[in-house]
């Protein structure tokens, strides 16, 4: 039986779907693609990836590009209209009848369509939502109230500085004002007595990734911004801000590293948590189309 692939990431404007399916390991000559107006299969052995698409779509002038261990697909809707999900949630039903409409096209039902996953999204009721949001809200503050106490001045090193200099907060600020006037060692050096003094505040990790992709440490980047996503929690909408920008400026350093697949998942994350932000979409398409090979690499983001 094949391995049904759920580890995909899409995105959409009014006119077209893009979708980034991971390729791990897998020879790119074996992968299979079936298309129709309602329903994709990429069968890339030993996995399948299956959906019946929410609304048609214009499969002749629809692309597929096969690289860097990735499938990128740009679908053009055939009409201008968000969808609420990829697929069709609707369970059996849904599969019986878009297998009638592959018969009534005279188009052979994939063999493995019995294998097809079908998910629902639970209804969450406005009460137990907002309760669970208070309830997480509640959570992030507590975590950062205790995250504030958590201070580390017993390191002899720090016996001489002032009182002020004792401040993650103030340390913070001071490696701000740094970054601002280009001066990114200094604000690196703010940032890092910061965090010995307190290891628990998430925008020092963010901010620090800022400096590191400024001088090019992007493997520094990547981990500072994967620290600052780990703190980061849980996700409510005081911290969503810091969590989109620490998903770009991951996704900017794995794209500087030509690792434009992870990067691309990171820029999709970023826009989930801000689908308006015209900067993000602008790059998340140039990396979708230096994946398609259809633009150059040297371009900064």
């Amino acid at each position: 039986m094949p391995l049904l692939v759920s580890n995909y990431s899409w995105q959409q404007t009014k006119t077209a779907v893009f979708l980034s399916l991971p390729l791990r390991g897998v020879c790119v000559r074996d992968a299979d693609v079936f298309c129709t107006e309602n329903y994709l299969k990429v069968n890339f052995p030993p996995f399948l990836f299956e959906a019946f698409l929410y609304a048609p779509i214009d499969d002749a002038s629809s692309k597929a590009k096969i690289g860097n261990d990735t499938i990128v697909f740009t679908l053009y809707k055939k009409e201008a209209v968000m969808w609420e999900t990829l697929s069709l949630s609707g369970g059996r039903n849904s599969e019986n009848i878009f297998l009638g409409k592959l018969k009534e096209d005279c188009i052979p039902a994939p063999r493995s369509v019995g294998n097809i996953k079908i998910n629902f999204t639970p209804r969450v009721f406005p009460t137990a939502l907002r309760e669970s949001k208070v309830a997480e809200e509640e959570e992030w503050l507590h975590k950062q109230a205790e995250a504030r106490k958590a201070m580390n001045t017993d390191i002899p090193e720090f016996c001489d500085l002032k009182e002020d200099e004792k401040n993650p907060e103030w340390l913070k600020e001071k490696g701000n004002k740094l970054f601002a006037t280009e001066d990114y060692l200094a604000a690196i050096n703010a940032y890092n007595l910061a965090i010995r003094l307190n290891n628990k505040i998430p925008l020092l990790y963010l901010n620090r990734a800022a400096c590191h992709l400024k001088l090019k440490n992007l493997h520094k980047a990547i981990e500072d911004s994967s620290k600052a996503l780990e703190l980061l929690t849980p996700h409510v909408a005081d911290n969503a801000n810091a969590r989109m920008k620490a998903h770009v400026r991951r996704g900017t350093a794995f794209c500087q590293l030509e690792l434009y697949v992870e990067g691309l998942q990171d820029y999709e994350a970023a826009l989930k948590i801000d689908p308006a932000n015209k900067i993000v979409q602008n790059d998340a398409e140039k990396i979708r189309n230096i994946i398609q090979g259809t633009e150059l690499k040297s371009y900064d983001f």
